[in-house]
């Protein structure tokens, strides 16, 4: 067992594990009827798959530039999810400014 750590292999795990997870979620929100399934998935995963890969790099002893493209790759994975989300519902203030409410 230290083996899987010392080796980093538990990364792999945790990758394998986490790109099952997505298959599972996709399958689930189509099944009941979400036209964005894919996206919403994909943008809620991304971002930590890329942090995982940052320290599958670091453990592997890769160069220092792999590492941060992973880390830059998080950032703005995580950058798109957000925009993502913000634009989809409406703010709050725009909520309470709506006739007839």
């Amino acid at each position: 067992m230290g083996d899987l750590f010392a080796s980093g292999r538990i990364v792999d795990l945790i990758v394998a594990f986490a790109v099952l997870e997505g298959i599972v979620l996709i399958a689930w929100r189509r099944a009941h009827g979400h036209r964005h399934a894919v996206a919403d998935v994909i943008s809620v995963l991304l971002p930590g798959l890329c942090l995982l890969l940052a320290l599958r790099c670091t453990m592997a002893g890769t160069d220092w530039l792999w590492t941060a493209a992973c880390l830059l790759a998080a950032l703005l994975a995580h950058l798109a999810d957000l925009m993502r989300r913000w634009s989809a519902r409406p703010s709050a203030s725009s909520a309470e400014h709506r006739p007839g409410r």
